[in-house]
């Protein structure tokens, strides 16, 4: 497994498998063929189907626009045989092709080539729930020990950092107001459930306190803000809702939050090993379900769970997603995304405080649900992963 860094990828939204990884893929392709007077770039799949809304195009032609012609060509009927969301880049000079690159956005901002351009350094054995939940009993040890032996101590730097960056993007999100991007006229609701949290008591502030922070991150990545990739950018707002929460709520301290992140991240990076983050490949499920995974982990871990226990927040918080569809409306991160982060972020919480009332025993393991996720994402057809062809993208176009 790789470095959990990569499940914390901090860039500008809406979209990390649409913007982030075909921006990443045009600086790539720039640099390895410098001086090129022009660039035909080909999206196929679900990146042609929601690219318009997801803003590829753009995210290809700010990298390229300063240093050769660009055309796109989308291709939403047809796509490349290793994932639904496949580019092919090519050099031309004339009518003549001088160069081809065929590559994928597979999730989370992370890029693929069959010539393994971006097979970066295991850091990992290539460990499954069940095997880190036998490590940790032998050695009496919790999650964010074992991130900590495999990753180095440069780690915590780089987590505060990601902490950083995911607490301007709830300050900006609670103090931006207005309409965001794009044809649905989507107006920000941050700014006034955080007012009306502090206005309320017990159980209602609590709830409104989740709910702002998930919508003012799911916003700011809307708008095309600076956000964190947890594990992806459509599902940005959980994770940093649920430990805003806490640091607000219960006074926890930077420094275990920071344990939590590298708990969530251990969790999203089995999840990306043995499973799937790519809505395009497994539908929301992989996305949202695995936000609400890291967040409930992260969450028991932070409150003194056991790591039964913070296994059992995990599970819950993928099962209890299992058949997510990815159906955006117009292509758009907004909606139903935006909604799904605020009202997951609460169940994330609710099932860290679930696992830490039990023993952490139960019947359903982690791994099971990952295997299962990635069944039904298989069963699941293809106009319900982020292509806006199903779901609420059909019934809500008159939007």
């Amino acid at each position: 497994m790789r470095s959990i860094k990569e499940i914390y990828k901090i860039g500008y939204g809406p979209s990390s498998s649409h913007t982030m990884g075909p921006g990443q893929a045009a600086h790539r392709f720039m640099d390895n063929h410098p001086g090129t007077p022009a660039v035909r770039v080909t999206l196929y799949g679900s990146l042609a189907l929601t690219g318009k809304g997801h803003g590829t195009d753009e995210a290809i032609r700010k990298v390229i626009r300063d240093a050769a012609e660009t055309e796109i060509v989308w291709c939403p009927e047809e796509n490349l045989p290793h994932h639904p969301n496949g580019m092919l880049f090519e050099a031309l000079d004339g009518e003549r092709v001088t160069a081809r690159w065929e590559v994928y956005s597979v999730g989370g901002g992370t890029l693929w080539d069959e010539e393994g351009t971006f097979e970066g350094e295991d850091l990992y054995p290539d460990i499954k729930m069940s095997e880190l939940l036998k490590w940790c009993k032998a050695e009496g040890r919790s999650f964010f020990e074992y991130v900590e032996m495999h990753e180095g101590p440069d780690l915590y730097d780089y987590l505060a950092q990601v902490w950083h960056v995911m607490q301007n993007a709830i300050h900006n999100g609670l103090a931006n107001e207005g309409v965001l991007p794009g044809n649905l006229r989507l107006a920000r609701k941050a700014a006034s459930y955080h007012i009306r949290a502090q206005q309320s008591a017990g159980a209602l502030r609590h709830m409104g306190t989740v709910f702002a922070a998930a919508l003012a991150v799911a916003e700011e990545n809307a708008g095309g803000g600076l956000v964190v990739t947890a594990p992806t950018c459509g599902a940005a707002g959980v994770l940093p809702a649920v430990l805003y929460f806490l640091r607000q709520d219960q006074n926890i301290s930077d420094q275990r939050l920071l344990k939590g992140l590298a708990t969530a991240g251990l969790i999203g990076n089995i999840v990306k090993t043995h499973g799937s983050i790519s809505g395009a490949e497994v539908g929301c499920q992989g996305e949202l379900g695995t936000a609400c995974a890291m967040a409930a982990g992260a969450a028991a871990q932070i409150l003194g769970g056991s790591p039964m226990q913070v296994e059992y927040a995990a599970e819950m918080g993928f099962e209890h997603n299992l058949g997510l569809t990815c159906d955006p409306v117009g292509g758009y991160v907004q909606i139903p995304c935006i909604e799904r982060n605020a009202f997951i972020s609460q169940k994330a919480r609710e099932c860290a405080i679930y696992a830490l009332f039990s023993d952490g025993h139960h019947k359903v393991s982690f791994d099971d649900v990952v295997e299962t996720m990635m069944q039904t994402g298989y069963d699941m057809q293809a106009k319900y992963r982020e292509t806006s062809l199903g779901g609420l993208a059909r019934i809500c176009r008159v939007f």
